[in-house]
């Protein structure tokens, strides 16, 4: 009996989600299995491998990628997990656009509810 859960998330970029997850101080890995619960495993694209010996993993489906993991071993909050991956992908997707259409970020500022405005410019 599998204990995998899978979440769908807004990623779509790879690159972006493995840079977020090294910021974050994860150990990532490529194209390998997610280790659960009774050695089930099942692959992913991006894995993020824990000394508990239950991974959290990143599979493309789509358009998007998803979330897989044994939550229970785990023992994380996936809900606080999934939104600080979630938070600074945006961010950072927001910045490789800005900076891929020619605009320079003029001002970036946290809010007091966590989220973060962005002024930028472009000459023309």
């Amino acid at each position: 009996m599998s204990h995998f859960t899978t979440i769908q998330v807004q990623i779509n970029n790879g690159e972006i989600l493995e840079q977020v997850l090294q910021e974050l101080d994860y150990q990532v890995e490529r194209d390998t299995m997610v280790r659960g619960y009774a050695g089930n495993k099942v692959k992913a694209d991006y894995v993020v491998r824990q000394a508990n010996g239950y991974d959290l993993g990143f599979r493309k489906r789509g358009e998007n990628y998803e979330l897989i993991a044994d939550f229970w071993g785990a023992r994380i909050d996936e809900k606080a997990f999934v939104n600080e991956v979630s938070r600074r992908y945006a961010h950072k997707s927001l910045m490789a656009s800005v900076q891929n259409q020619g605009f320079t970020v003029e001002q970036e500022e946290t809010l007091k509810d966590g989220s973060v405005r962005v002024v930028v410019g472009r000459w023309v």
